[in-house]
Parts: C-alpha cells; sequence; structure tokens
C-alpha cells in the first residue's frame, strides 16, 4: 500500500520560489496579529464576511448553490436547511464553526475527521454517507471538451481506506512534532494525499478545504478567519484543479511530486494576507467620511469593481451607502458605470482628471 512519510520528502520542495513563498509568509503573519490584537472588536465584523464566503465557496466549486439570501440566514442566523444544497450548506456552516472555535481542541486523527465528516452531513437523513469511509471504489472524472468523460484517476480501493487515514494522521503528526520541516510544505502534502486517497463516497473536497483551514489555523497561520481561503481558490478553480493533477500523477506508486499543489496553496495564502491588509488599512481609516473611502477603493482598485464587491472590502459601510456614492460618483462622472442591473460594474474615470 502507498506509505506516508514526510521526514525527508519535504526538502525536495525547497526551491526558491517556495522558499520566498514562506519567507513571505512568515513577515506576513507577525504584523497580522499586531493588527488583529489593535484591531480586535472591528476586524470582528471580516470574520462574519469570512464564513458567510468560506461556506458559499467551497460549496459552490462542488456544484451546491442557493440564494444570497438563503445564505446569509444559513449562516448568520442559522436557521433551518429546507433543501438539499441548503443542508449541505448548512453543515459546512457548522464543521467551519466549529474548526473556528475549537481547532486547537482536534486532534489530527481519523477518528475526528470521521467526525468532522459526520457533522458535514448532519442535516441529511440516517442513511447518508456522513462520518463514513468509502463503502465502494469511487473514481475522478473529467470531461473533454466534446463532451465525453474519462477517468483522470483513481484513488485508493475503499478496503485500504481507513487503514491509509491512520498512516496518513501519523505521518503529519511525526513531522509536525519533529519540528524539522515547515508546517508550510507539510499541510498542503497532507491535503493532497488526503485527496488522492478520497476517503468518502461524498465530501471529499469540501473536507479538504475545510482541513487546510484546521491545520493552518494549529500552526497559528489564522488568516483565514479573516479571509477566506475558500473564496480565493474559487476565484482560481481552474489553476487549483490543475495543481491537483499536476500532484496526484504517480502518486499511487509514490513518484508524485508535491510541488505544484504546494506552491498553489502558498499563493492563496500569501494572497489572503495582502488581502486582509488592504482591508485592514480600510479599517486603520474608519476617521475618513465613509464615501471618501468609497472613492479611494474605486480609484485605487484596478480594473472594473462591483458593488458587492465594495460592500465586502468595506466592513462597517452599509449597502445603502454604498449604493448612494455610487450614484454620486457616477453623477460627478468620477466613476464609470459599466453594465446594468446585477452584471453592473464600476471604474476609475481617469479622463475626467486630465
Amino acid at each position: 500500500m502507498r506509505k506516508f512519510d514526510y521526514t525527508e520528502k519535504w526538502k525536495k520542495l525547497l526551491t526558491p520560489e517556495i522558499v520566498g513563498y514562506i519567507t513571505t509568509i512568515h513577515e506576513y503573519k507577525g504584523e497580522q496579529r499586531l493588527i488583529a490584537e489593535r484591531y480586535a472588536d472591528v476586524l470582528e465584523s471580516l470574520v462574519e464576511v469570512a464564513k458567510i464566503q468560506s461556506t458559499e465557496s467551497s460549496n459552490k466549486i462542488e456544484g451546491i448553490y442557493t440564494s444570497d439570501e438563503c445564505l446569509k440566514k444559513n449562516v448568520l442566523d442559522k436557521t433551518m436547511p429546507k433543501t438539499r444544497n441548503e443542508r449541505e450548506i448548512a453543515g459546512y456552516r457548522d464543521v467551519l464553526g466549529t474548526i473556528h472555535e475549537n481547532f486547537s481542541h482536534i486532534p489530527i486523527r481519523d477518528t475526528f475527521i470521521l467526525q468532522l465528516h459526520r457533522d458535514l452531513y448532519k442535516f441529511e437523513n440516517a442513511s447518508s454517507n456522513g462520518g463514513k469511509f468509502k463503502s465502494t471504489d469511487n473514481i475522478i472524472e473529467e470531461e473533454d471538451v466534446n463532451g465525453n468523460k474519462f477517468v483522470r484517476f483513481r484513488p485508493l480501493p475503499a478496503w485500504k481506506t481507513p487503514e491509509a487515514i491512520i498512516e496518513l494522521c501519523d505521518a503529519y503528526n511525526e513531522a509536525i512534532n519533529r519540528s524539522e520541516a515547515d508546517a508550510l510544505l507539510i499541510v498542503p502534502m497532507f491535503i493532497i494525499d488526503f485527496l488522492c486517497i478520497h476517503p468518502f463516497n461524498d465530501g471529499n473536497g469540501r473536507m479538504s478545504r475545510l482541513l487546510t483551514l484546521l491545520l493552518l489555523y494549529q500552526n497559528d497561520y489564522i488568516v483565514g478567519k479573516y479571509i477566506s481561503l475558500e473564496k480565493l481558490i474559487e476565484r482560481t478553480k481552474s489553476s487549483y484543479y490543475d495543481a491537483l493533477q499536476e500532484s496526484s500523477q504517480g502518486w499511487m506508486e509514490g513518484k508524485n511530486n508535491y510541488e505544484p499543489f504546494v506552491k498553489y496553496i502558498l499563493g492563496i495564502i500569501v494572497a489572503a494576507y495582502r488581502e486582509f491588509f488592504d482591508r485592514a488599512q480600510i479599517v486603520e481609516e474608519k476617521k475618513v467620511p465613509k464615501p471618501d473611502r468609497i472613492e479611494k477603493l474605486i480609484k485605487n482598485h484596478l480594473g472594473t469593481i462591483t458593488k458587492a464587491e465594495i460592500v465586502e472590502a468595506t466592513p462597517g459601510i452599509s449597502t445603502t451607502t454604498v449604493q448612494r456614492t455610487l450614484t454620486e460618483l457616477v453623477k460627478e462622472e468620477k466613476i464609470i458605470k459599466i453594465g446594468n442591473g446585477r452584471y453592473t460594474k464600476y471604474k476609475w474615470n481617469w479622463d475626467k482628471e486630465n
């Protein structure tokens, strides 16, 4: 059976690019801690936004959708789900909440992974596969441009799965406890191995993203509390799947290359920290009038931006204020309105300044 041992493999990942990512993340980690301590109360609004975005995006990656209104009620008000999609979203919401509140008390062991998966499906009926390893072999399929399906990857057989997860967790814990390798290398290596085992009949992708968040939190990388890593992954879904595919080739024989997926995840973490600093800067500018903050955001934004993106980037400013400011800026010809309805976008009118 495929063996798991991170004690040596991480050394092959120390390329200049990956080392650069790690160095940057370490620097950002210290800066973020100071900002989070200084503005703890104000930044709480970012936590609520991140919860909604994480729940929405991780489910959207798997083709699970609901309306914005239902999503917010589901996540913030914890209303009882009615449809299957709402039940799956509610399950993700609750597991995400468990990780946010109890990450330091969740050991990385097979039994606890099963418990998290059980809670992911807690709103499904009793016959669901929540909290159980897969009972039959599964395959990962893709579809070509002509609509023809083909097998991209065959995960570990079902009968080997329970033992494999135990060994995977043991290998991870050993590597982390030895403290020789940076956790930023071990975490994505663990996640790609988890995905290649594909231990469940359903929910493997969502579990992998929840585990990514959990492992990062446990290693003191808490940027995902304020900025949704799942949202950033959804935005770059094509690159996510490309990295998965590259790093899974030759996995069964123990010859896979972890580098593409490790680089991808590190890139996501760097992007999250940078977005956090952008949001924190807005928080620091709280004394600036709200319309001026919105105007500055649009002016400094490269390309077009939607009203929803402005609301997301300006915690503490209501949707009504954002809309009123946008209307005024359009009248003043400071910004240009593109399109109508839900597809409306805005950009700074640089010609007006010349």
